[in-house]
This record gives C-alpha cells, sequence and structure tokens, in this order.
C-alpha cells in the first residue's frame, strides 16, 4: 500500500514538473516594456508557473495517476526476459545474472506487479528428475531477484519439467531453447 502511494506520487511530481517547465510565458503587452516592467515581469514569473502548477493538479486535466501506475506495471512486465541454463544445471550462468538484474529493475520499479517464475528442462532424462530440476531452475531465480531487491512475497515457482518445450525439434539448438525460467504476470 505504502509502496503504491509512493509510486503515485513520483508519477505526479513527474508530471508536474513536466507541466509547470512547458507552461510559464510572459504576459503580452500592447506596448514595448520599459527595463523596470521587465524587472518586474520576471520577478513575477515564478509565482506565474507556481499558479499554472497548482491549476494543472485538477482533475479537469483528466491526469489518471492509477491509469499511469497500472501502464507502468505492464511495461514493467513486459519487459521481463526469459533466462537459460546449460544442460543439467541449475546455477545461474554469468549471462542470465546480468539479465536478472536489468529484470530486477523494472519488477522494483512496478511494485504491484507479482510474478510466476517457471522452470522448464530439455528433453533428455526423466519426468521426475526434470520436474525437480526444473524447481530448482525456478527457486534459483527467485533467490537471486530476492537478493536484488524484489520482494519474495511477490514472486512464486512452478516446474513443468520437459511438458511444455520451447522449441520441439529434438536437437542441441531446441535443447539449449527449452533449459529456461521464464516469468508470467500474475493477476
Amino acid at each position: 500500500m505504502l509502496k503504491s502511494t509512493i509510486t503515485r506520487l513520483v508519477v505526479m511530481l513527474f508530471v508536474l514538473t513536466l507541466l509547470a517547465s512547458g507552461c510559464a510565458k510572459k504576459p503580452v503587452t500592447e506596448e514595448p516594456a520599459t527595463s523596470e516592467q521587465t524587472t518586474q515581469m520576471d520577478q513575477q514569473q515564478p509565482a506565474a508557473v507556481e499558479e499554472q502548477a497548482v491549476t494543472d493538479t485538477d482533475t479537469d486535466t483528466g491526469y489518471d495517476a492509477e491509469a499511469a501506475a497500472r501502464n507502468a506495471e505492464r511495461a514493467a512486465a513486459k519487459g521481463l526476459e526469459t533466462i537459460h541454463f546449460d544442460f543439467d544445471q541449475y546455477v545461474l550462468t554469468d549471462v542470465s545474472k546480468s539479465i536478472l538484474v536489468n529484470n530486477a529493475g523494472l519488477l522494483r520499479s512496478a511494485p504491484a506487479v507479482k510474478i510466476l517464475i517457471e522452470g522448464h528442462c530439455d528433453e533428455r532424462g526423466s519426468d521426475e528428475y526434470n520436474l525437480a530440476l526444473g524447481e530448482k531452475r525456478a527457486l534459483a531465480t527467485k533467490n537471486y531477484l530476492v537478493s536484488l531487491g524484489v520482494g519474495a512475497d511477490r514472486m512464486s515457482v512452478i516446474s513443468y519439467g520437459e511438458e511444455m518445450p520451447f522449441d520441439s525439434a529434438h536437437n542441441k539448438a531446441a535443447w539449449a531453447k527449452n533449459r529456461r525460467a521464464n516469468f508470467k504476470v500474475k493477476r
């Protein structure tokens, strides 16, 4: 609750800053201004910016902070990248860790997003072995995200073993694609 309130405030402050910076205008005069009038106008301008910023927060602007937060959460969820594992391994590779650092940043920027981490294997090995390995992959992924500041309560894991291959071919290239952990946003 507190995180969503903070997110909303940050978004609103950002929008206010943008609106305030683009809305300040000097008053139009019919006669050329004297140097004394110009000095007075320059001194009055900050007040005009403040007035404009106050009126831009009114409900008449149509800005919906909750909709903006939902859009940010959707964007974060769409940016989550799948990671891959070496054969018969659940240890994260350096490439996987780099991807998870980016994923963690997206998840921290959208605190309301909850995810399901799916562990997958290639077709080699028994069903029982692959289900256990898929779970270890999903848990390794979750634990690393927790170490990067993503709340454990926002993530759950499941193993599909070899049951949901990304590539159904029976070769090394397909097997490499199938050894993965990917992310689904929970509703």
